[in-house]
């Protein structure tokens, strides 16, 4: 059988570009050896974090950067086409690690993205299937987790989330709104400004490309902040030191703003506000809470099927289009999840 599979052509020198990949095709094994499963992938995540893969090292601690021809990987979701494990059956819906790619054989138990994605059968007779990917997958147990577990999230908080308009950020603000808190949002243009406040129905929402980053939070939560949802860093987190008050807390989910810079984002010149106002700051990554998928799944599901909760996807068509959709999504011109359909 043969597949398409997106490689790694050359480590990206500045922003990424679709040169950067190529499509190979390459040929899967026709006889599967006991536990592989064939897969048909039909829905790939695009995640802004591939991108601290592409180059010829990493951040330490994080996933080993890609080779030169080398596959990439990601999460997917595909459909069985033949099993030799018990316990997956021909036609089984399943989510994997081995996205960029038409067919995958994966086998259970085998390499995770540091904890998620491994193989596993999903129910989709409620919820689409690209839902797992979004929602209610990596995007939304990042989402649940920085409000629940890292934020501490409590009754009368004011909440700020960053890239409030990609896949994690727009879960996270709708979960935090819907709990009732107030909740500001930022974003990178004035259009997805309105589709905050609009769609999203949040409080307060600016576009950081204001002039004074630090006034425009202030404009829009005049009376600070508690808990800041990271997903930018940079003059982001400096900003929002500034504006949170006494106790005040913030869940890094990522670092946006470094991952396709050509040079590195600098650091707060604030960071003694954290002893100054007693602040707690953790990072956090969604692999090391898998065992609360369940529970992310039992509330954010709920919105889902109430209609409470708006999910928006930039979809891009056929694998041939994952560069684009990669260099569309660092580049912020996507909004909510970011997904490739091989259908």
């Amino acid at each position: 059988m043969q597949s398409h599979e997106l490689k790694l052509a050359r480590h990206p020198q500045g922003k990424v570009r679709p040169s950067d990949f190529r499509l190979d095709m390459v040929t899967v094994p026709e006889e599967l050896t006991p536990g592989d499963i064939l897969v048909r992938n039909s829905w790939l995540s695009i995640d802004p974090s591939v991108r601290m893969r592409l180059g010829p090292t990493g951040p330490a601690g994080y996933l080993p950067p890609f080779r030169i021809g080398e596959t990439l990987t990601g999460l997917a979701v595909g459909e069985v086409l033949e099993s030799r494990d018990p316990g997956f059956e021909k036609g089984d819906t399943v989510l994997h690690i081995k996205g960029f790619r038409e067919f995958a054989v994966v086998r259970q138990g085998s390499e995770t993205l540091a904890g998620a994605g491994g193989v596993t059968r999903l129910d989709t007779s409620v919820h689409p299937p690209q839902s797992y990917l979004g929602a209610l997958g990596s995007s939304g147990l990042t989402a649940y987790v920085g409000l629940q577990c890292i934020g501490g999230l409590t009754s009368g908080d004011v909440v700020w989330i960053s890239s409030a308009a990609g896949a994690v950020g727009s879960l996270a603000a709708q979960i935090a709104k819907l709990r009732g808190h107030y909740v500001v949002g930022s974003t990178g243009s004035g259009e997805k400004v309105r589709f905050l406040l609009d769609e999203l129905k949040l409080d307060a929402a600016f576009d950081y490309h204001s002039p004074d980053l630090v006034e425009a939070l202030g404009c829009a939560a005049p009376d600070g902040i508690d808990l800041y949802f990271d997903n930018v860093g940079g003059a982001h987190l400096e900003a929002a030191l500034y504006h949170l008050r006494t106790g005040g807390r913030v869940a890094m989910a990522g670092a946006v703003a470094s991952y396709d810079a050509d040079t590195a984002a600098p650091s707060p010149g604030n960071l003694f506000q954290i002893v100054a106002k007693n602040l707690t700051v953790q990072g956090f990554r969604a692999g090391a809470y898998d065992h609360l998928l369940g529970d992310m799944r039992a509330e954010v599901g709920s919105y889902l099927r109430d209609g409470r909760l708006v999910v928006e996807e930039t979809v891009f068509d056929g694998l041939g289009s994952a560069p684009d959709a990669i260099v569309a999504m660092l580049q912020g011109r996507t909004v909510g999840k970011t997904l490739c359909c091989l259908r």
